[in-house]
């Protein structure tokens, strides 16, 4: 007789830096646990950004089902309220199936969105943005907090003060909610965990740094011999440069750079290999501050 706890699904989460071979264990993984694999890719989910992003093969895909793969078109925004969305029918359709859910990826916030709440509730009008905007085009960063501190005498908490975007946003909720910037602090922490029907269990895949250099290297080698330049070629036809998210992406910003003349061909591949092992650098500080200590590290 199964155990109250025994019934308790789980979420597999694999997770890991660019370029570290989160694909293939996955993919094992999933087959090894009769599951279906959710995406947690900011990029993956463009339709036509296959190359730069190293989406999984059509091989790779017909080997187990996955979701949240292709579901955007390139020239529209998809952000975290969409993932999140997505994610959770995704996850909902996977278990009513009676199949196990395995998520991959490495994309920050969408990782952290299945431990803690990343959506904030509170809602700002065109007319309360405009409002803050202009007082920084009037005052400047200063001018953001003094008026944030005046509506929060108590403090900012752990708020970057030099961070002009997070003073925005943060003085846009004040103003919109009327309520203090610790205050939405302590509701914002309060919110229950995401996916809390579930047991999580988090895999960190990892190698030694250098060798991870030498396949963000090749892989961009790769990238760049397998048709990069013709495919950013493409998607520059199908509006990429209208959607921030997917032209700012590694592999195409430096494309799209070269594309318009400001980057030669022999820079091409070593600022794609540079860019990519700064991000690299910021994906394992996420790692170890925003998402709880993993269950397993499996070091390659």
């Amino acid at each position: 007789m199964l155990t109250a706890t025994a019934m308790i699904p789980t979420l597999h989460i694999i997770t890991g830096p660019t370029a570290v071979g989160k694909t293939e264990y996955a993919l094992k993984y999933a087959e090894q646990h009769d599951a279906e694999i959710v995406s947690c890719d900011a990029s993956l989910v463009y339709r036509g950004m296959d190359i730069g992003t190293a989406k999984p093969t059509k091989e790779e895909l017909a080997r187990v089902p996955h979701h949240l793969i292709d579901v955007n078109a390139v020239d529209e925004p998809y952000d975290i309220v969409a993932y999140v969305r997505d994610a959770e029918a995704a996850v909902a359709d996977i278990v009513a199936r009676g199949k196990s859910v395995v998520v991959t990826g490495g994309s920050g916030f969408y990782l952290k969105s299945f431990f803690a709440p990343v959506i904030d509730i509170v809602k700002v009008s065109d007319a309360e943005r405009q409002q803050v905007a202009a007082l920084y085009e009037a005052e400047g960063l200063d001018g953001l907090l003094a008026d944030l501190q005046k509506r929060s005498p108590e403090g900012i908490g752990n708020l970057d003060p030099k961070n002009p975007r997070r003073v925005l946003r943060a003085l846009e909720r004040c103003i919109a909610s009327g309520k203090s910037l610790p205050d939405l602090q302590a509701e914002f922490a309060a919110r229950p965990e995401p996916f809390g029907e579930f047991e999580k269990k988090l895999i960190l895949l990892e190698r030694d740094t250098e060798n991870l250099k030498q396949r963000i290297a090749q892989r961009a080698q790769n990238m760049v011999n397998d048709g990069l330049i013709y495919e950013v070629e493409k998607l520059v036809e199908l509006g990429i440069r209208k959607n921030p998210s997917a032209s700012s992406a590694i592999g195409y910003r430096e494309t799209l750079a070269f594309l318009d003349h400001k980057l030669e061909m022999r820079e091409l591949v070593p600022e794609i290999v540079q860019n990519t092992v700064h991000l690299v650098k910021k994906q394992r500080t996420w790692f170890r501050t925003q998402i709880r200590e993993p269950d397993e590290q499996i070091n390659f």
